[in-house]
């Protein structure tokens, strides 16, 4: 049987175009997962049914904007900024730093006002200002909980000095416990793990004393690559959940459900370039959020409203 030229050349041109398409539908799904647009387009899609009552009752990260974009902590390029923390007694900023451990104090336009040494800590990679002058810090190779007092007059804290709560084994002891807020709400310390996420309570009224033990949440809103912080809005009680891997920040309601989130890549959200690895986030009684980028890198977001 001979087969016509002109039906050869079009199977061949179609196993061509199958061959590519193949190609390009492998690039593109590359890509998407490397950009993490799976996690951004599902939640996109959830935020699209929240009502406008909804909207006016939550944080709403859409309407945030940067004011402050990449700016650089003098002298911390080698230090590793882990995480932030937001102090409404001071009105100021307490930011650790998990390579060469210390505290460092910012104003709430990222200027440095003071370095506190931590003497004993391995790698510290979460803090949360609680009530009064205590802060809780979580080491994350050591898999502890250290409530410290820092006053005006703290020159350098030592881990001997104060109670450490031991945080237990983790799936992946080299992803652990990493991120924390406190929520005085409802009197509880809100721990995340990085990897797989997971999120803990701890009952705690502000004071260097926990009460009880920690107790896992059951939460399939954490469709996310990794936890590296979270915070507590004190208006709403929301929680925000940071996760560098995912670049992207949402907001939880007391339900843990997803209510908005914020993309950290370049173009959104008014940010010049995508912020390289978010670590910590924080927000204060006016709405305005915070985040710290390692290396060195200080962001400030306002809403629109504002």
């Amino acid at each position: 049987m001979v087969v016509p030229l002109r039906s050869t050349g079009r199977k061949r041109l179609h196993r061509r175009w199958s061959f590519w398409l193949t190609v390009i539908a492998v690039i593109a799904y590359g890509v998407s997962i490397a950009m993490h647009w799976d996690n951004r387009a599902v939640f996109w899609i959830k935020e699209r049914f929240q009502s406008k009552t909804e909207r006016l009752e939550s944080v709403w990260l859409p309407d945030y904007r940067v004011d402050i974009d990449a700016k650089v902590l003098p002298g911390m390029e080698d230090d590793e900024a882990s995480d932030v923390s937001y102090n409404p007694a001071t009105k100021t900023l307490f930011a650790v730093m998990g390579k060469n451990p210390f505290l460092v104090e910012l104003t709430l336009d990222g200027d440095v006002l003071r370095k506190i040494p931590l003497v004993g800590w391995s790698n510290p990679e979460g803090v949360a200002v609680l009530d009064g002058q205590h802060l809780a810090i979580v080491d994350e190779r050591d898999h502890q909980l250290t409530i410290v007092t820092v006053d005006a007059t703290t020159e350098s804290l030592n881990l001997k000095d104060f109670t450490q709560y031991e945080l237990g084994s983790s799936a992946n002891q080299n992803k652990a416990f990493e991120a924390i807020a406190w929520d005085p709400q409802r009197q509880q310390l809100i721990l995340g793990e990085e990897r797989p996420p997971a999120l803990f309570t701890w009952k705690s009224d502000g004071s260097p004393q926990l009460q009880g033990d920690k107790v896992k949440l059951e939460n399939s809103a954490l469709d996310i690559r990794n936890l590296s912080a979270l915070a507590v809005d004190p208006r709403t009680g929301h929680l925000l959940v940071l996760s560098a891997d995912s670049r992207l920040l949402m907001e939880l309601d007391e339900n843990g459900e997803q209510v908005s989130f914020i993309t950290l890549l370049r173009g959104f959200n008014g940010l010049g370039k995508t912020i390289p690895r978010a670590e910590g986030a924080t927000m204060d009684e006016a709405g305005n959020l915070y985040i710290v980028s390692e290396p060195d890198l200080f962001y400030r977001f306002v809403p629109k409203r504002h």
